[in-house]
């Protein structure tokens, strides 16, 4: 396994990280602990040492299952990222912008869901929400602490004096934004050091290469790329029968139409005799082509079982040539003409 610093942080993380988001269940069609905590021990056992989690992931269940997970294994061994400005419903009053409205298992029409979810980044929320991650995952601090989404109703100064004041009292080590556009990175890099921008980033999803990749790079800002799997479409293993439980995020994606899959397969079968050489899998392939990206720094990969979680770990280990990326880049040029 590689390991790359995240920023200027001094933290050491595998290029490949652990996504937690499936392992909360939502918007996944459920998932079992069970599954959930062996996967994550594969995966920390087969070099992985980077885990990636958000209190929305479930409505604090992905941290509590990363918690049960991590329990037994040594803490300076661990890097535990998290995030905080998702809101569900409480006794506090609505802060913030509304953001969706969900149940247990997906996105929902506001007036059928039991959650109503708001964006909200101010001091408050954040020492609220800093400890009850905390609680969850069984730590006495986090790694890495990111604001999940951007709300526009605080100030940025406000967000990031709140998460540089929490670094300096020993709650977290370093500070990353995710889903941020380049002028609000610049607006935290103005008030303290960002060490991190994790954003969905993809051989599907290159927008970000004349924007966020090449400003976090220049800076020196990790670039975490969640979602370069397109959500399992790239690994070569959701064929034309497939099909998604009810609150799988993928029933009804467009993403995911039978079209679609099969232009997805065409792409995957140029790129098929680079994986057989190498005696690599295609979701390997895919993922070791993102980490070759300029200002690619982690890719954040989903796990549901240890099968999974052992293959994504070994893509960390790939280091693919200059050829090999030209054939890939030629395909893909091709796939969107």
């Amino acid at each position: 396994m590689e390991y790359r610093e995240i920023g200027r942080s001094e933290i050491q993380g595998s290029a490949v990280v652990l996504g937690a988001w499936a392992i909360g269940g939502w918007m996944w069609g459920g998932q079992d602990d069970r599954d959930s905590i062996r996967a994550v021990h594969a995966a920390l056992d087969a070099g992985i040492n980077f885990i990636d989690t958000a209190p929305m992931y479930g409505f604090g269940h992905s941290e509590e299952v990363v918690g049960k997970a991590i329990s037994e294994r040594p803490r300076d061994e661990l890097i535990i990222a998290t995030k905080c400005g998702l809101h569900w419903e409480g006794p506090q009053p609505r802060r913030g912008e509304f953001h969706f409205a969900s149940d247990e298992h997906g996105i929902q029409t506001p007036e059928n869901a039991r959650y109503q979810v708001y964006k909200y980044l101010g001091a408050d929320g954040i020492r609220q929400e800093i400890e009850e991650s905390l609680r969850r995952l069984g730590v006495e601090y986090i790694d890495l602490y990111q604001t999940h989404w951007q709300d526009g109703t605080t100030p940025i100064s406000e967000t990031m004096e709140t998460l540089v004041r929490l670094r300096d009292e020993g709650k977290i080590r370093a500070i990353g934004v995710s889903n941020a556009k380049v002028e609000q990175i610049q607006s935290y890099i103005d008030h303290g050091r960002l060490d991190s921008d994790q954003e969905k980033y993809s051989m599907l999803d290159r927008k970000l290469e004349s924007s966020n990749l090449p400003f976090c790079r220049k800076r020196r800002i990790g670039f975490l790329a969640y979602s370069p799997l397109a959500n399992g479409l790239l690994t070569g293993k959701i064929g034309p029968d497939r099909e998604f439980a009810e609150g799988d995020l993928r029933r009804g994606n467009p993403r995911f139409s039978l079209e679609n899959r099969k232009r997805i397969a065409d792409l995957l079968g140029e790129f098929r005799p680079i994986a057989d050489s190498r005696g690599i899998s295609l979701a390997q392939l895919v993922i070791a082509w993102t980490l070759a990206q300029p200002g690619v720094t982690h890719a954040l990969v989903g796990i549901r079982n240890e099968e999974q979680a052992i293959d994504n770990a070994r893509a960390g280990e790939i280091q693919l040539t200059s050829d090999e990326l030209d054939r890939m880049n030629a395909a893909l040029t091709r796939f969107r003409e």
